[in-house]
C-alpha cells in the first residue's frame, strides 16, 4: 500500500489552474510517477499541479517544492500553485513572507491580503542554452519552429521552457492541435509550454497557455510572466501588465532594478480532504 493513503491535502486554484498542495514535511516520503497519475484519477481530484511540500534543502528557506504535472512528470516553476503552497503555509499565523525552494531555483513569496499573493519568480533566462534550446540562436526574440501560419515565437525559461507565438487573435487558434505538437517540437529538449499571446494595450495582454505534461490549462502563471518579458523585449508592451487568461487576471512587472519577474493574483480553497487508499490500488509501496 502507498504511504500516501491517508495523507491530508488541499485542493485549491489559482484562476482556475487545479492544485493539489500535499505537505510531506517531516518525513522521508517522495511522491512517485506514478502516484501523481493516479491522484489525478482520482473522484474529484484532477489536477494541473500536485505541489508537495518537503523540508528544506538549503538554509535559509522555508520548505523544498516539488511540482508534478498530471502525467506524473516534474516542473520546475508553478506561480499559481505557489501561490497556492503560501496560502498553505501561511494560514492562521502572522507570516507573511517565505522562501521556497524548487528544481528551478527559489521563489519568494509574500501575502497581500487572505486571498491575494505575490511571487518572485526570478530572473528570466533568455540565453538558448539557459531556456534550454537544442541548438544555438542568435536572438531567442524570434526562433524558427515549423508552427504555420503563426509567426516566430520568443523563448523564455521561467523556471521551465515557454514558447510565445504573438497572433492578432489569440481565440482563432487552434491550439489543441498546435499545442501538443510543438510541445514535443525537437528544438525542445525538455519539451516547452506554448502561448498564444493577443497584444490588446502596452499594459493589458490576452493568453491562451498549453501546458507541457498538462494540456490546455486555465490559467499559468509562469506562462504569464514569459509573455509579458516576450512582449517587452520585442517592444509590444513596457514592463508591466494586466495578462487575462480564461482563469481571470495576472498582474506581472518585469522589474528594472534587479532583472526580476514579479506576479500578483489570487488563489481559492476548495476542499480538504484525505487520500483514498483505493487510489492506490496496484502501486507499490
Amino acid at each position: 500500500m502507498s504511504a500516501l493513503s491517508g495523507r491530508r491535502f488541499a485542493r485549491m486554484n489559482g484562476l482556475g489552474n487545479q492544485i493539489i498542495v500535499l505537505d510531506l514535511r517531516g518525513t522521508s516520503l517522495v511522491v512517485s510517477p506514478e502516484e501523481a497519475r493516479a491522484i489525478h484519477r482520482g473522484p474529484g481530484l484532477r489536477y494541473d499541479q500536485l505541489m508537495v511540500l518537503h523540508d528544506p534543502a538549503t538554509a535559509g528557506t522555508d520548505a523544498f517544492v516539488r511540482i508534478y504535472n498530471n502525467d506524473g512528470s516534474q516542473s520546475g516553476s508553478c506561480g499559481n500553485g505557489t501561490r497556492c503552497v503560501a496560502f498553505v503555509m501561511t494560514r492562521g499565523s502572522a507570516r507573511t513572507e517565505l522562501k521556497l525552494e524548487t528544481i528551478a531555483g527559489p521563489l519568494e513569496c509574500r501575502r497581500l491580503g487572505e486571498w491575494s499573493f505575490l511571487v518572485d519568480m526570478g530572473r528570466p533566462r533568455l540565453a538558448w542554452n539557459e531556456i534550454p534550446l537544442r541548438e544555438p540562436v542568435a536572438d531567442t526574440r524570434a526562433i524558427e519552429v515549423s508552427a504555420p501560419p503563426l509567426e516566430r515565437p520568443a523563448v523564455v525559461g521561467m523556471g521551465n521552457p515557454h514558447a510565445v507565438f504573438f497572433v492578432a487573435d489569440a481565440a482563432s487558434v487552434d491550439l489543441p492541435t498546435l499545442g501538443p505538437r510543438l510541445e514535443h517540437d525537437p528544438m525542445f529538449p525538455e519539451k516547452a509550454n506554448i502561448s498564444v499571446a493577443q497584444v490588446l494595450a502596452r499594459d493589458h495582454v490576452l493568453l491562451r497557455v498549453w501546458e507541457r505534461g498538462v494540456g490546455i490549462t486555465a490559467a499559468c502563471g509562469s506562462a504569464a510572466c514569459a509573455t509579458l518579458v516576450a512582449a517587452a523585449r520585442r517592444g509590444l508592451t513596457g514592463r508591466s501588465a494586466r495578462v487575462t487568461l480564461p482563469g481571470g487576471d495576472l498582474f506581472i512587472e518585469w522589474r528594472e532594478s534587479d532583472d526580476h519577474v514579479l506576479m500578483t493574483g489570487p488563489v481559492e480553497l476548495e476542499f480538504e480532504g484525505q487520500f483514498d487508499p483505493a487510489l492506490f490500488a496496484g502501486i507499490a509501496a
